[in-house]
């Protein structure tokens, strides 16, 4: 089983604290900027941020539907971190200062990969395909926070 790693990146014209404080809004800005591959979604418990439980379903390819209820926590200043319970899954959002009034958002997933020829396909396809679908999120949280 091989680590899988997809990241995406954005430059995005609002203040860190504005983005990252939009990324941990569950109860509000989340849903609205996650593409349409994400169904199902509900908060469990908190919904800003640390102590945040997630549930959604991320429909990655049209055979590849992954059931995600996701922990969230804060380890560092700028960064939220989302742990899947139900697979290996952690997805990693860092927001950090990139000039005057723009930030720089950068989500990286890694995961354990399926083994054998399975795992290379997915290791080869699967974080081109991840990064389209979290390059489409990050456009759609730069439109909601540089209104």
């Amino acid at each position: 089983m091989a680590q899988v790693e997809a990241t995406t990146e954005r430059i995005i014209a609002a203040q860190p604290d504005d983005v990252f404080d939009a990324l941990a809004d569950y109860n509000g800005t989340r849903e609205k900027v996650l593409s349409d591959h994400f169904s199902e979604y509900e908060v469990r418990e908190g919904g800003d941020g640390e102590g945040t439980l997630v549930h959604w379903k991320l429909q990655a390819t049209s055979k590849r539907i992954r059931d995600c209820l996701l922990e969230v926590s804060e380890p560092n200043d700028g960064e939220l971190v989302e742990k899947d319970r139900n697979s290996s899954m952690v997805t990693t959002w860092t927001v950090t200062p990139a000039g005057e009034g723009k930030s720089r958002v950068v989500v990286s997933t890694v995961w354990n990969g399926a083994g054998g020829i399975g795992g290379f396909f997915e290791k080869t396809f699967a974080p081109k395909g991840l990064g389209r679908i979290y390059d489409t999120v990050l456009g759609k949280l730069a439109a909601e926070v540089e209104k």
